[in-house]
């Protein structure tokens, strides 16, 4: 009588093959996660920006993006306050401070639109003016072009791997997602 299955000595040698492909495999997961999270990070705060200036274009009047973070950056809590450094973000005629988690409201202050919290993930965000110090908003006009003095122009976002990505934003209200490390004049990805 044949019997079927596997010897110990061939369950061991399986067992320790699916080991060493699961080792030299690890580095290259955690880096692709990693490349992940700041990729929509840095969608999440794109989508921010153009809803915001496709906002005022729509209304006709000025609405404000607002960089904000809470005590719990995987949820918006109305514990937030606004930081140059957190991937969360609110779209809002007034400033948000305490009041993110409100409804989304054209008559009660801040007259919230929509906002997103930032998610799990290792993430580091610097927002910045035109001279390098930190911002922490930017306001469109009906036209979509930016009216405020000293608005957020740049968004680093940054992780553990060696990849980063920027968001630049012009002052006709563009917004462009752009890889710093790319140094070829003729590559699209190239910020500028």
């Amino acid at each position: 009588m044949r019997q079927r299955g596997f010897t110990l000595i061939e369950l061991m040698t399986g067992i320790t093959v699916l080991a060493l492909i699961l080792v030299s495999v690890m580095p290259s997961v955690a880096n692709w996660l990693d490349n992940t999270r700041i990729r929509n990070a840095a969608d999440s705060l794109q989508n921010g920006l153009q809803t915001a200036r496709g906002e005022a274009i729509r209304r006709n009047q000025n609405m404000s993006f607002w960089l904000v973070a809470g005590s719990d950056p995987t949820v918006l809590s109305n514990d937030c306050t606004l930081s140059s450094a957190s991937a969360s973000w609110v779209v809002s005629i007034n400033s948000p401070v305490a009041h993110c988690a409100d409804e989304a409201s054209t008559d009660s202050s801040p007259m919230l639109v929509v906002g997103r919290a930032a998610g799990g993930g290792q993430v580091t965000v610097s927002a910045v003016k035109q001279d390098g110090s930190a911002a922490t908003t930017v306001t469109f006009d009906g036209f979509g072009r930016i009216t405020n003095t000293d608005p957020i122009r740049t968004i680093d976002l940054g992780g553990t791997s060696t990849r980063n990505l920027r968001l630049m934003i012009s002052a006709a209200g563009s917004v462009r997602l752009c890889d710093p490390s790319v140094s070829d004049n003729n590559d699209p990805r190239k910020c500028m």
